[in-house]
């Protein structure tokens, strides 16, 4: 990846990359590199500067298993979301915090979500 936050291909594929260390000193993503990735990441949108979507369950005990799912990967990868966790949703919102906006790594971590989710 550049150091402009650029990447070579918007058809990517954030899910065989692992996130790096960000301490600052890259620039986020721009607006267009938000646009042209998107849409490859179903059901995520971009709101207010993060990148974010809402899960729906049919109950708590399926919600809190999703919730899981997503702090291991976030362990993992060592980047971690905000999340806002209800009885049967969560909306999971990321940002990289190190720069005020988006990164590989939101990306990376979003895609990680919803290939699990197809497994």
């Amino acid at each position: 990846m550049a150091k402009t936050g650029q990447t070579s291909d918007a058809k990517t594929d954030f899910t065989q990359r692992r996130c790096k260390p960000c301490e600052g000193g890259v620039e986020p993503f721009t607006a267009a590199q938000i646009k042209q990735i998107l849409p490859a990441l179903s059901g995520w949108e971009y709101l207010d500067g993060w990148l974010e979507r809402t899960f729906k369950y049919a109950d708590y005990y399926q919600t809190m298993a999703f919730v899981n799912m997503v702090a291991w990967l976030s362990h993992m990868e060592n980047h971690h979301p905000d999340m806002e966790v209800g009885y049967n949703k969560v909306r999971i919102r990321y940002k990289t915090h190190a720069i005020n906006g988006l990164s590989e790594n939101d990306f990376i971590c979003a895609s990680k979500i919803n290939k699990m989710l197809l497994l």
